[in-house]
């Protein structure tokens, strides 16, 4: 998965983290809180999982011990005590550091884990060092960038620690060479000795792979001294890939008779005997691959054996690991086989000879059943990039995909069915583009990029399956009938380029069955008439008794009998975007940013007129995205009529008269992105208001209950998930409640906290 940033206002909270990572100053998972904040606590709404894991790296220092890194949710610890994922980067307020290009876990102390945190070579780039468990942090911004969410993630590892000296780090960026620290990752400096010397930072987004994997060979040194033979792999287009020194890094040449050029090494790890074993693969994934390779390297004679497992195979191979119990050991993964699907291989003689597991595995998906996408079994994966054993249990085995993670524990049969589950208990990785909460059926409705969203009725339990008929990719666009809130529809991407495939989808169950709706073809302008909901950008919206759908093509168009017949909106200019009143079903209203004005429709969307709208900027200023992705800007009181809220310019500003006047509502001192209602406060007649904003410098989620006169934040130090948000919403039917849709880190629910005694 591979979603981009939303929080654009974050400069502040990254000039805090530069400060705290030039004193070294811990960052740990406290709770701090300022003036006007109320105590909450958070969750995740449980999926499972659901975005791409390049790596799982286990500790070799401590039984039972593990890590996850992800490409936009930050990185996870395995808490084998409570058999669960623990997010380890929850405090961070930058949201490039949620991006993890690779993991090193010290080799000697079980407690000092360390992360390459960089999400693009757009974003900032830090070594983050933790002596427990990650429990807490110190970050060291570094002035190389970093690619945790671009093509060749599943590379690595990158990040090597020496284990003979375990103060030495190596590191092998994308596009500055390799860097090297021996101060415990608090300083580096680039290897001007290694031949590659990087590509340099793009000026545009360009995936330079770098250096793939690093690797120290603890038989060349002795505790204490350092090791002196290493090796580093070149993925980038070159003629020479793989690279040794047996100086402790001060000079290096390169290891003649690998593979033909255009295999790129994605993957290697040493064994006791020092064998060097490397994955291939024609691209750097984890799209894009049409070949690979598996060789062994004899590093103490310098002969190279094929042992590729399936010669001739679509795709490449990325996974790679060696069973530490038992050697000779070691498994692969393809990556990118679509034809006859991607699988693991396991070897008992260094790779002689090879069994396929993808025929005798099956997988018990209870715990995410949304992994069968609609099926009766769900297949092996896609993007199989990360590949683990156990190294103090060889029956474990755990590989990631596109959308999961998979382990089984009978990794040690020698024939027999072989069953994985997802290891996902407590990984919620997921970008989140909309989420609604009903007055009436599931208290929550979302929608996801890549998995199309979910209807959930519990908020501790995994759907059963995501949106059907049509199933999208991306669901963009969710609303529910006010009066009627067992209606729901839905817009979004197509899953596949079908031309008459469909992009939206109507609900009479509260979303736990749909049916699928086409929008018509449109002559806009000059133009010939086409579909315009074909790229997902037409948001969609029903009538507050659920009989009227208007749809946002350029032309907005509706319909009053569920699709069967369509009328076009000539009153509205092009690109402006309907919504409902949630109280009367005649009330429609519409903001065109373009040319500044609110229309209004007191017919059920027959006709539209621009209203009054006294109280209004005389520019309106749209904030956020502009895209098909991009939240409604007006939002309607459940059970009132002719109450709607307004945001532009960061400001808020509501109407108790359909739209004829409007007051300033938000607060001079909070500047807001993204808001959503709840339930009022007990006394109060004002919906709760919750937003994603800036008050005071300090950015986060805050609540109103006041009609947006006082802010209080709800979030704290602790929860703030790289400030990454698409969208937030209180719950009609329960005050206080909160949801809040990550990019990256799964959706959230707040709740104000329990106080001990109450």
């Amino acid at each position: 998965m591979s979603r981009g940033p939303f929080w654009s206002r974050d400069r502040l909270a990254v000039r805090l983290i530069a400060i705290l990572a030039a004193l070294c100053v811990p960052l740990a998972g406290t709770a701090a809180r300022g003036e006007g904040a109320e105590p909450y606590d958070w969750a995740n709404v449980t999926v499972g999982a659901g975005g791409f894991a390049p790596n799982i790296v286990f500790s070799r220092a401590e039984p039972g011990l593990a890590y996850l890194r992800t490409d936009m949710g930050g990185a996870y610890r395995w808490d084998a005590r409570e058999e669960r994922w623990v997010p380890l980067q929850d405090g961070t307020p930058v949201g490039s550091y949620m991006g993890i290009e690779s993991i090193a876990a010290d080799p000697v102390n079980p407690g000092t884990v360390y992360l390459a945190a960089g999400m693009g070579w757009w974003g900032e780039a830090a070594i983050w060092r933790s002596r427990d468990r990650g429990a807490s942090w110190t970050v060291f911004e570094v002035p190389f960038k970093m690619g945790g969410n671009e093509p060749g993630r599943g590379l690595g590892e990158r990040l090597a620690i020496d284990p003979n000296h375990p103060s030495t780090l190596l590191f092998g960026s994308r596009h500055d060479g390799l860097q090297r620290s021996d101060d415990n990752g608090q300083t580096w400096r680039k290897v001007a000795e290694f031949p590659h010397a990087g590509l340099g930072t793009p000026a545009r987004r360009v995936a330079h792979a770098g250096i793939s994997f690093v690797l120290f060979d603890p038989a060349s040194g002795r505790p204490g001294e350092g090791s002196r033979t290493i090796y580093a792999a070149v993925a980038d287009p070159a003629e020479q890939h793989l690279y040794r020194s047996d100086d402790g890094g001060e000079s290096w040449i390169a290891v003649p008779g690998e593979p033909a050029a255009e295999m790129l090494p994605v993957k290697g790890e040493f064994d006791a005997a020092g064998n060097l074993y490397i994955a291939y693969a024609t691209g750097i994934g984890p799209n894009d691959i049409d070949d690979g390779a598996v060789w062994r390297l004899e590093t103490r004679g310098g002969r190279w054996t094929d042992i590729t497992p399936d010669p001739g195979s679509e795709g490449g191979y990325m996974g790679l690991s060696l069973d530490r119990s038992k050697p000779g050991r070691l498994a692969v993964s393809s990556i990118n086989r679509w034809h006859p699907g991607d699988t693991v291989w396991l070897s008992d003689d260094q790779g002689r000879s090879w069994r396929d597991l993808g025929p005798r595995s099956r997988r018990d998906t209870s715990i995410s059943p949304f992994l069968n996408w609609g099926e009766e079994e769900a297949d092996f994966g896609h993007w199989t990039a990360g590949l683990a054993i156990d190294p103090f249990n060889g029956g474990t085995l755990a590989y990631t995909t596109g959308a999961t993670v998979y382990r089984t524990d009978e990794g040690g049969k020698s024939g027999g069915t072989m069953l994985w589950r997802p290891w996902v208990r407590g990984i919620e990785q997921t970008a989140v583009i909309t989420i609604i909460s009903p007055t009436g059926g599931a208290p929550l409705i979302s929608g996801f990029g890549d998995l199309g969203g979910f209807v959930h009725d519990r908020l501790d339990v995994s759907p059963p399956h995501m949106h059907l008929e049509p199933q999208l990719s991306n669901t963009n666009n969710l609303d529910y009938a006010g009066l009627a809130p067992h209606v729901v529809v839905r817009s979004g991407s197509r899953r596949t380029q079908d031309p008459d495939g469909a992009t939206l989808g109507w609900s009479e169950d509260g979303g736990h069955t749909w049916h699928a709706l086409r929008a018509p073809a449109l002559a806009v302008g000059d133009a010939p008439a086409r579909r315009y909901d074909l790229g997902g950008e037409a948001p969609i919206s029903v009538s507050a008794d659920g009989a009227t759908f208007v749809v946002g093509t350029p032309m907005a168009v509706v319909t009053r009998n569920r699709g069967r017949t369509w009328e076009a909106i000539e009153d509205l200019p092009v690109g402006a975007r309907a919504i409902a009143d949630k109280a009367d079903p005649s009330l429609f209203y519409a903001v065109d940013f373009a040319g500044g004005r609110l229309y209004v429709s007191r017919d059920g969307a027959r006709t539209f007129s621009p209203a009054a709208a006294k109280g209004l900027p005389a520019i309106l200023v749209r904030v956020g995205r502009t895209d098909r992705e991009a939240q409604p800007a007006l939002v309607a009181t459940p059970g009132s009529a002719g109450d709607i809220w307004l945001l532009s310019g960061h400001r808020l500003y509501r109407s108790r008269d359909a739209g004829g006047t409007f007051d300033l509502a938000s607060a001079d001192d909070i500047g807001i992105s993204l808001f959503g209602l709840g339930k009022a406060a007990h006394g109060h007649d004002d919906p709760a208001i919750y937003a994603v904003g800036e008050k005071a410098n300090q950015p986060g989620v805050w609540r109103s209950d006041d009609g947006g006169a006082s802010w209080v934040r709800i979030n704290d130090d602790a929860h703030q998930w790289g400030l990454r948000f698409r969208a937030v919403s209180g719950d009609p039917r329960l005050y206080g409640r909160v949801y809040v849709a990550t990019d990256g880190r799964g959706l959230l629910y707040g709740d104000p906290a329990r106080v001990a005694g109450n």
